[in-house]
């Protein structure tokens, strides 16, 4: 099924919003990441035991990572539905067939 211009300016819009959403959160994720880390220093100066506190910054780092990926296919989708709504734009030309 073909989408519409409208369709895909439509989508375009909406992966944008997705977009600066993914960049906000990153962004908030890598600062819970040094708040955590902050934690962990503090603990041990203190000589309290880590590993759970450690634990979390290894795992708020995987889910930071997949967030990335996850941003990366929400701007490739940006670029593809701009060249669908563009055909003028780099690499447009093509229509759109879903």
């Amino acid at each position: 099924m073909a989408l519409t211009l409208a369709e895909c300016t439509e989508q375009l819009n909406a992966e944008q919003r997705l977009l600066v959403k993914a960049d906000r959160d990153i962004e908030e994720g890598w600062q819970r990441i040094r708040d955590q880390e902050d934690r962990v220093r503090y603990l041990q100066a203190g000589g309290h035991d880590i590993c759970q506190a450690e634990r979390l910054v290894d795992l708020l780092k995987q889910t930071v990572v997949e967030w990335e990926r996850h941003r990366t296919l929400i701007e490739q989708r940006v670029i593809y539905l701009r060249e669908q709504v563009d055909p003028e734009s780099p690499g447009g030309g093509r229509r759109a067939v879903f």
